[in-house]
């Protein structure tokens, strides 16, 4: 089945632009002061924050590793530098594309099956598996962050409503996930939906029933891959194993960043953050949430969890650099080199085809 290639479009720039056009407004009308913060920013020490630097790159590989057990699960072997390079991909799609929880992974979707054709259906099930790990790991970095402020501090009561909420809805969503994973009928009804639709707006003209069938084929090889994941859970042992070092390394990140400014942060305060920050971002409901909006979020928790308001601020604009911006150029070079490898191969490719049928 091919893949459409993720778009970029003109929400691409501009979304980006209000987002930090946000965060200004936020720190100006809040009474945060801007030259507080680049003085608080002059005085950070460098070694914990290139230390922040380098297992950020450390998480990544962390987070490729266990994305590769799945696919090896289902038998879609991916090199670990391959694998590596797709999620740095996957990334820069994050952060460019509006819709950041899902245009990552049709990027990896999009890359695997192009060098590796019909596999999207393992693919999509090895992504849907990793999110649902994912959401239980964020709950429980969630759960524990909380318990570990119960015991030194009260927690605000509007970041306490925020844990219950996120809590609760994380609950719904792996169960919608679960069962959706297990009703391959669903997923018909959905391809024919969607396709009745398309078919509707385009007035007969596309020719939709070869889309219907590799959307059928692809359906079939997902719902064949979550059943026999449910039927292997020890598949997922060491992908968890895995997916659990990458939770802890992105948590030293903005631990190490605080500590860079000389401010001793509770634990606490890190997980819960953090782990509030990651769950908003992961509801799919096609919200942008890359620039402006983490960083009104994190100051604001931090802030209600008792960080002075500049250090929370300036904790928030160091930690983005790494986990936004430092992210963005990787992502691009990644892009970059993955696509000009592509053409190059397809270019050999048909370089050799008129030399083969010559020879014929």
């Amino acid at each position: 089945m091919e893949q459409a290639k993720p778009k970029v479009t003109k929400k691409t720039i501009i979304l980006p632009l209000l987002g930090i056009l946000a965060f200004v407004l936020y720190i100006y009308f809040f009474n945060v002061d801007l030259l507080g913060i680049i003085e608080t920013a002059k005085q950070a020490q460098p070694i914990p924050y290139i230390a922040a630097i380098l297992i950020s790159f450390i998480e990544i590989l962390f987070y490729s590793l266990s994305w590769r057990e799945l696919l090896s699960g289902l038998e879609v072997k991916l090199s670990l530098f391959k694998s590596y390079v797709f999620v740095w991909y996957a990334i820069f799609l994050d952060i460019l594309v509006p819709a950041e929880s899902i245009s990552g992974e049709i990027a990896r979707v999009y890359c695997v099956n192009r060098e590796q054709c019909g596999t999207s259906g393992r693919v999509v099930a090895s992504l849907v598996t990793f999110r649902l790990l994912s959401m239980f790991m964020n709950t429980f970095f969630l759960l524990l962050g909380a318990a570990l402020l119960f015991g030194v501090s009260r927690i605000d009561p509007l970041v306490f409503g925020i844990i219950q909420f996120l809590v609760i809805g994380t609950a719904i969503m792996l169960v919608v996930f679960i069962v959706i994973s297990r009703r391959e009928a669903w997923s018909i009804k959905i391809i024919n939906g969607v396709l009745r639709v398309a078919e509707y707006l385009s007035r007969g003209k596309w020719e939709l029933e070869k889309v219907r069938n590799d959307a059928y084929d692809a359906a079939r090889a997902f719902h064949s891959s979550m059943k026999d994941i449910m039927r292997n859970p020890k598949k997922l042992i060491i992908p968890t194993f895995y997916l659990a070092l990458n939770w802890a390394a992105s948590m030293f990140i903005p631990y190490l960043v605080f500590i860079s400014l000389g401010y001793e942060v509770s634990w606490g305060v890190v997980l819960v953050t953090t782990s509030i920050v990651i769950a908003i971002k992961s509801i799919p409901v096609g919200i942008p949430f890359e620039v402006g909006l983490p960083e009104i979020a994190m100051t604001t928790v931090y802030a209600a969890l008792g960080v002075p308001a500049e250090i929370a601020a300036t904790s928030t604009i160091l930690s983005r650099i790494i986990t936004l911006w430092l992210r963005f150029g990787v992502g691009f070079v990644a892009y970059q080199w993955t696509e000009l490898k592509a053409v190059s191969l397809n270019s050999t490719q048909n370089n050799k085809a008129p030399q083969q049928n010559l020879s014929i």
